[in-house]
């Protein structure tokens, strides 16, 4: 089986177990949408969804972020950890959003990358369920995963994204990265994996045994 015909399956597999993929992050605007995203690197997403409402409930605005100060910011995040790191950016790009962009979240990949503590990951899931422009978003799931089930040999992000975005159509983007994400949680972790449980590794699996058999 080549590599697209097995992204096909993956896809028809992923469709099955998750058909309705849901953003994990809480969030009521893009504005809250890219502050959650920003919290959540080197953090769940189930510490997020009980960290920001907190903060949201201080400040769900640029304007109303831009009140705050850093310290203040920072005690309320810092269950999320790099609590330091994380309330200077989002202090800083909120008072961007407000001096450069009047207030709105930019839905560029080029503007979104320029604001601090947003990289390529944390823009591309804005613009994908912020604003439904297709994307895809990379995290250490969906780069486990590319690996582990064949679909790209890239080391970095962006060398699996180009592989990713070549096997999958444009307009399933912004779901599958979702479906990649939560099918990976739930069936193929990284630590305590058991590829015969794995609908998607044993269906590989599966496939290497045939392919070995067929040689004798």
């Amino acid at each position: 089986m080549n590599r697209q015909k097995r992204a096909d399956l993956i896809q028809t597999i992923l469709e099955e177990h998750i058909p309705n993929p849901q953003i994990p992050l809480l969030h009521t605007s893009p504005y809250t949408l890219l502050i959650a995203v920003l919290l959540s690197a080197q953090c769940t997403d189930a510490r997020v969804s009980l960290t920001a409402p907190s903060l949201f409930a201080l400040a769900d605005t640029p304007e109303k972020m831009a009140r705050l100060t850093v310290p203040q910011i920072e005690a309320v995040i810092r269950p999320c950890g790099l609590g330091p790191r994380k309330a200077q950016a989002i202090w800083e790009l909120s008072n961007i959003l407000i001096h450069t962009h009047q207030s709105a979240v930019p839905n560029t990949l080029e503007e979104l990358t320029q604001l601090p503590g947003v990289g390529r990951k944390t823009a591309s899931v804005v613009l994908a369920q912020a604003f439904q422009i297709p994307a895809f978003p990379v995290d250490t799931h969906i780069h486990r995963c590319a690996q582990r089930w064949h679909l790209s040999s890239g080391k970095t992000v962006e060398e699996i994204e180009q592989d990713l975005v070549k096997l999958f159509p444009r307009s399933s983007w912004n779901k599958i990265h979702l479906q990649m994400i939560l099918f990976a949680r739930r069936f193929c972790p990284a630590k305590g994996h058991d590829p015969k449980t794995c609908p998607i590794c044993s269906m590989l699996t599966s496939e290497r045994i045939s392919k070995s058999a067929k040689r004798f």
